[in-house]
């Protein structure tokens, strides 16, 4: 068998008013022998730090001398945001589409986030299967999230191998809010429609590598890479929990501090009615919302930061499925 090649290739996405280009760097790692392509990247959302040092391990880590196939790596999806530590563009530089996670496939001619996600469709559409780093809150469970009766993309998410896997209702079967939300303009999901197996691994916190969660999404990537065969080796067997993913979580009636009920962890399955916590009045000390499951699920977010506006999230609990 031959050796395997990497190469990093420095990728305009756009051109910025000032004619400055907006470049990104796209690692392409090839093995000895054929095999299939897939793709993978992070950081679409520049706050979501830890899945581009689950690339950099991955890339210390990938034995390009066992590898069949291709992988492109691309650890900064969207440098804007990166530079700025946040979830969307200034609004200067894209106030239509500030969030390129809605935007794909991308529009060559229109605006800025259109055009980033344009370009990289062009690596996307070359790949066998697709794997959309993410992170969440700080107090999240490390997920994985496909689509809803998509087995391919199941199976692939079965083999990156976290805990929970979430499944998301799409298109005609999703709710009027999935649409509202833009949801069809996800990554995950633009794959999907062009047949391409696709997951995104929510890998928990943001702004903060977290060791344990970058271990976690550094062996998922290998075991997707032996999943698809571009490594030797056989993928463990797990025995996840399966839920649905759904948009209607259990946010703050009112604003105030917030103080989650200390027994709580993230994890736990969770009936109706189970306290979340209570939003109070600072100054007089007055409760103003008791928060509470409205179903029965796996408690998978828990926010922990006390301040909070009416609205704001408090927990997410997922829907288990019966399989």
């Amino acid at each position: 068998m031959s050796e395997g090649t990497h190469t990093a290739e420095q990728v305009t996405l756009a051109r910025l008013p000032s004619g400055v280009e907006l470049t990104t760097t796209v690692h392409t790692y090839r093995g000895g022998e054929s095999g299939p392509t897939l793709y993978v990247q992070a950081a679409q959302h520049g706050r979501e730090i830890n899945g581009t040092e689950v690339l950099r391990r991955f890339h210390e880590r990938l034995p390009l001398e066992s590898l069949s196939g291709t992988v492109i790596a691309v650890p900064i999806a969207n440098p804007l945001t990166f530079d700025r530590v946040s979830y969307t563009t200034p609004e200067q530089l894209d106030s239509v589409n500030p969030n390129m996670n809605r935007i794909w496939p991308g529009d060559s001619d229109g605006s800025l986030h259109q055009r980033m996600a344009a370009r990289l469709w062009e690596f996307v559409t070359a790949a066998d299967a697709l794997v959309d780093l993410h992170t969440g809150s700080p107090n999240m469970l490390p997920h994985v999230v496909y689509r809803e009766d998509d087995e391919r993309s199941r199976s692939l998410a079965d083999a990156f191998g976290t805990d929970l896997l979430l499944s998301e209702q799409a298109d005609e079967d999703a709710p009027d809010e999935w649409h509202h939300r833009g949801f069809a303009g996800k990554l995950r999901v633009a794959a999907a429609e062009k047949g391409i197996p696709s997951i995104t691994p929510e890998l928990a916190h943001n702004k903060q590598i977290l060791e344990d969660v970058v271990d976690e999404g550094v062996d998922g990537l290998l075991d997707v890479c032996r999943y698809l065969g571009l490594l030797p080796g056989d993928v463990p067997d797990r025995d996840p929990i399966v839920a649905r993913n759904h948009l209607g979580q259990v946010t703050a009636d009112d604003s105030g501090l917030f103080r989650p009920t200390p027994s709580l962890e993230v994890g736990e399955s969770i009936s109706e009615g189970t306290a979340i916590g209570t939003v109070y009045h600072p100054a007089t000390y007055e409760p103003l919302h008791d928060a509470r499951a409205d179903r029965d699920g796996v408690l998978y977010a828990l926010t922990r930061e006390a301040t909070v506006t009416a609205g704001d999230q408090l927990a997410s609990v997922a829907l288990v499925r019966e399989e």
